[in-house]
């Protein structure tokens, strides 16, 4: 099924969604990845606030390039997830709604995401200078220091994503490999 939503995400947004749905976001979302999520979790250790509300929100975790002339952002290509996956089920258990990335999650991971009613998406590798023409401005709101892997708030319009883990834990990845050897 094909999807438009916007970001962040409602419960009932998430709640609908389905292992395999074609969804196309417009709205807020935020980068991070492995320094920045590193950092996060330092911060709710020390009983420090988080840089922004993970509640509904949405996770990309993309370093990007620097942006071309009259471009808010370079290429800006999914990471590995799975590099995340200590850090995600505590902000998973704080609200947070979605992840984009690529690969596959760990149970912990998955649990995570059944307990919160949440969904991780994939966007496609290798086609972040395409998926950088959906991404309409991109501003720096946290851990500058860290270059690429600052934490961005991004507006886009239209990012196409696939839906990999739903909320009933269904997982695209296992399903997939099912229907393939049934062939």
């Amino acid at each position: 099924m094909e999807r438009h939503l916007t970001a962040p995400l409602s419960a009932e947004d998430a709640d609908s969604l389905q292992a395999g749905d074609y969804v196309y976001l417009t709205g807020t979302i935020y980068t991070a990845r492995d320094a920045a999520h590193k950092r996060m979790y330092e911060a709710l250790e020390n009983g420090e606030k988080l840089p922004f509300d993970v509640s509904g929100n949405i996770i990309y975790y993309m370093g990007p390039s620097p942006a071309r002339e009259g471009r808010p952002i370079g290429s800006a290509g999914p990471t590995t997830a799975s590099r995340m996956d200590k850090y995600a089920p505590k902000l998973l258990d704080l609200g947070l709604r979605g992840m984009i990335g690529k690969g596959k999650r760990t149970k912990e991971v998955h649990e995570a995401i059944v307990r919160n009613h949440a969904v991780y998406f994939a966007a496609v590798g290798g086609a972040g200078a395409l998926l950088s023409k959906t991404i309409k401005s991109s501003e720096v709101i946290a851990y500058d220091d860290l270059g690429t892997e600052a934490i961005r708030k991004l507006q886009v319009e239209d990012f196409p994503v696939i839906v990999v883990i739903d909320k009933d834990g269904k997982d695209l990845y296992e399903t997939a490999i099912l229907e393939y050897k049934k062939s």
